[in-house]
């Protein structure tokens, strides 16, 4: 799998800690640098292979023809062509679709697209620094199908600063007669040193109540994964976060979960061995232009206990779960022993010798997975 992180914003979502920057005149520059990376790292994407791309960010929408071209370009120069790429994403703001971006973005070798909506209420768009109005979401998704995509996802996120039951009603019932393919929906995090965060400091906007969180979160589930004859979305949810209509799941961030090797390119970008190796490039956007793409990551070499918690974390986020069999033997004890008391309160599940969350567990998802860790 491939990561390309492309680092440039218009401007910062208030709620964003990802490395970014507005210093798009070194898109050329960062272009030319990122194609030496993959050429000096050849060796390293032929083994964890090719098979999905993701192009992620930062905004890539807001790349030129001919800089997105060069993406491209040097890709299928590194990989001898992309017909082995089975999956190529490339993330979108909503207000960089017009009708020339969508059909630039079919005359690429991408098959899927994947936008960030985060809310169709403009009140709330403006609250969280977002560029782009509902209108502008709608008429972005029918402009890409229009241009030929069949397998489009919308982010969404719930827990916004004065965000009601009804506003995330309407999202998700907009969202569901849109017929994308895929929905990832994500609660609100309180990122430490955001403008958002500094808001709350303030007292200038409050946490969502956490009863209201999971009504929103019940709502989502109840409704995405209804039977579409009976008025819902008919999408399997698949992990925490996401769902999918069927044969719709991201190949590349089920990747992830699967312990499938992956390259990162570009600044902040990070990469795994599928093993115990993971490294990450700097963020510093100027450096990289400078050194050609010629990174020297930082890097990580996991222990055995760390593999165990990596493994216990991944697994339990997905509905297949965490298999018994692929937990070293010398960790079965420990995990059984600390995933007891959860079974008893129904938030775990032992089923065909599989842990899962269920329903109840998951909104505490992370306290139970951190109880199974070391």
């Amino acid at each position: 799998m491939i990561y390309i992180h492309v680092p440039f914003c218009k401007s910062r979502c208030l709620y964003c800690d990802f490395f970014s920057s507005t210093r798009s005149d070194l898109q050329s520059r960062w272009v030319e640098a990122l194609r030496g990376e993959m050429l000096a790292r050849r060796a390293e994407i032929g083994a964890a292979g090719a098979e999905t791309v993701y192009i992620g960010g930062g905004t890539p929408s807001l790349l030129g023809r001919g800089v997105l071209a060069k993406v491209f370009d040097s890709l299928a120069e590194v990989l001898g062509g992309l017909e082995g790429c089975a999956e190529i994403t490339v993330e979108v703001n909503p207000d960089d679709v017009d009708g020339g971006y969508a059909e630039l973005l079919r005359s690429m070798p991408v098959n899927r697209v994947s936008m960030g909506v985060q809310t169709f209420d403009d009140g709330l768009l403006g609250l969280i620094g977002r560029r782009h109005s509902g209108s502008q979401a709608l008429g972005a998704v029918e402009l890409l199908r229009g241009a030929g995509f069949e397998n489009i996802s919308v982010d969404l996120m719930y827990g916004l600063p004065g965000q009601t039951m009804e506003m995330w009603r309407r999202d998700v019932d907009v969202v569901m007669g849109l017929g994308v393919e895929h929905l990832s929906a994500y609660a609100l995090q309180w990122e430490e040193g955001t403008a958002l965060w500094r808001m709350l400091e303030r007292g200038d906007v409050h946490e969502a109540d956490e009863e209201l969180s999971v009504m929103m979160y019940d709502f989502l589930v109840d409704t995405v994964t209804a039977p579409s004859g009976l008025g819902g979305g008919g999408m399997v949810h698949y992990e925490i976060s996401n769902f999918a209509r069927p044969g719709f799941r991201s190949r590349h961030n089920s990747g992830y979960w699967a312990d499938v090797p992956y390259v990162g390119l570009g600044p902040g970008a990070h990469s795994y061995d599928g093993e115990r190796r993971r490294s990450w490039n700097g963020t510093d956007l100027l450096a990289y232009c400078e050194c050609g793409g010629r990174v020297v990551p930082e890097v990580e070499v996991l222990s055995d206990d760390e593999l165990y918690d990596e493994l216990v974390m991944k697994r339990l986020r997905t509905c297949e779960g965490l298999c018994l069999d692929v937990v070293p033997e010398r960790y079965v004890a420990h995990l059984m022993k600390m995933a007891e008391c959860h079974i008893e309160g129904g938030r775990l599940e032992l089923d065909e010798g599989h842990l899962r969350l269920t329903r109840r567990g998951i909104f505490t998802s992370n306290d139970i997975m951190s109880d199974l860790m070391l």
